[in-house]
């Protein structure tokens, strides 16, 4: 029911002696010597747990290789982890490091976190009725609504982002990003960014977005199932909600699903109870002049970015700057992903 962690991949070890200098010098109060693993899934960001005596603490750093310009940034989520917490479950931030002397680029340490992390398919030893695994999934995009209920500004994050003109800078962006980290093996999906072109919907207002909220980055107490922490926030900005809706939608696969979706599933969105795509929505925009009409666009680009971010990370692996055997089929899911949004164009999946 943890995510347990292991020794670090190879390439991806940390220098112990000057990290364990740093946090001593940096967290008062930390005794013993210090011991690292690493938590073996995500996809982007490095993730480490720490010991230190009787204490456990989370490093995150950026991944070795070619990285997104903007993405990466462990100043980013320092802040607004130090932003949030205490109003929105997330944990607390201990320390942040620029000093490239310690590791070799950024990081950031935080309190661990304990709980329930839900990937792929629900452990063997939890049983989920369909009533409960409904509430799960209802808990979940509650949580959501709440973070784009945040007032930004009051906390301090009026400068995280710029929001006008934010959907305009989204398919932009991720066309420019897309076509710079494409390889010979991957469409161009210069179908699908016409589209997008064509049909951006008028702004609808501007939120602190996650960006990558699913399933694996949401912590839940395991007693009750209610969210105690949210996780990852590289990615977050001051945007439309509703395209961080439609990029949480990409990762929503029901079990009828075709098998190039099944192939990305990586939450248990298709358990007997869970929610479709449609309920995902409805619940989301209940109470507002919406309709599940209004997503088609946000359900698109939604599929497009998370190509965008898969071709990213296989763009690593295909030129060898990353090792990671889980990245060697990348390619066949940015595939799939690109049938996935030119079905969803044509009114599949909401």
């Amino acid at each position: 029911m943890n995510d347990m962690p292991r020794p670090p991949r190879p390439g991806e070890e940390l220098d112990l002696p000057r990290l364990e200098s740093y946090l001593k010098e940096a967290i008062p109060g930390l005794q013993g010597r210090l011991e690292v693993l690493q938590f073996p899934s995500g996809h982007s960001n490095l993730t480490y747990l720490l010991r230190v005596g009787g204490t456990e603490m989370v490093l995150r750093r950026p991944p070795r290789g070619r990285k997104p310009k903007s993405g990466h940034d462990m100043r980013r989520e320092w802040v607004i982890l130090s932003a949030l917490h205490g109003s929105f479950p997330v944990p607390r931030p201990l320390a942040y490091c620029d000093d490239p002397a310690v590791l070799g680029a950024p990081f950031y340490v935080m309190e661990r976190i304990r709980g329930l992390i839900l990937r792929r398919d629900l452990p063997p030893d939890l049983a989920l009725s369909p009533a409960e695994m409904r509430g799960l999934c209802e808990r979940l995009i509650d949580t959501h609504r709440r973070l784009h209920g945040l007032g930004y500004r009051s906390l301090g994050l009026g400068e995280l982002g710029h929001p006008e003109g934010y959907v305009r800078r989204q398919v932009q962006g991720w066309a420019r990003r897309y076509r710079d980290a494409r390889t010979p093996n991957v469409p161009d999906f210069e179908e699908i960014i016409a589209w997008l072109e064509a049909n951006m919907p008028p702004e609808r207002g501007a939120a602190l977005i996650h960006n990558d909220y699913r399933f694996d980055n949401v912590v839940f107490d395991p007693a009750d199932f209610h969210v105690v922490g949210v996780l990852d926030w590289e990615m977050a900005t001051i945007g439309d909600p509703l395209m961080d809706l439609g990029a949480s939608l990409a990762y929503w696969v029901e079990a009828d699903d075709p098998p190039e979706m099944q192939a990305i599933r990586l939450g248990p969105t298709d358990a007997p109870g869970a929610l479709t795509r449609r309920e995902v929505v409805q619940r989301y925009i209940g109470g507002t002049d919406l309709t599940t009409a209004d997503l088609r666009f946000y359900f698109v680009y939604g599929l497009f970015r998370l190509a965008g971010i898969a071709q990213q990370i296989y763009y690593r692996y295909y030129h060898g700057q990353s090792r990671d055997e889980r990245f060697r089929h990348f390619d066949k899911a940015v595939a799939g992903l690109e049938r996935a949004a030119k079905m969803a164009i044509d009114g599949w999946g909401l």
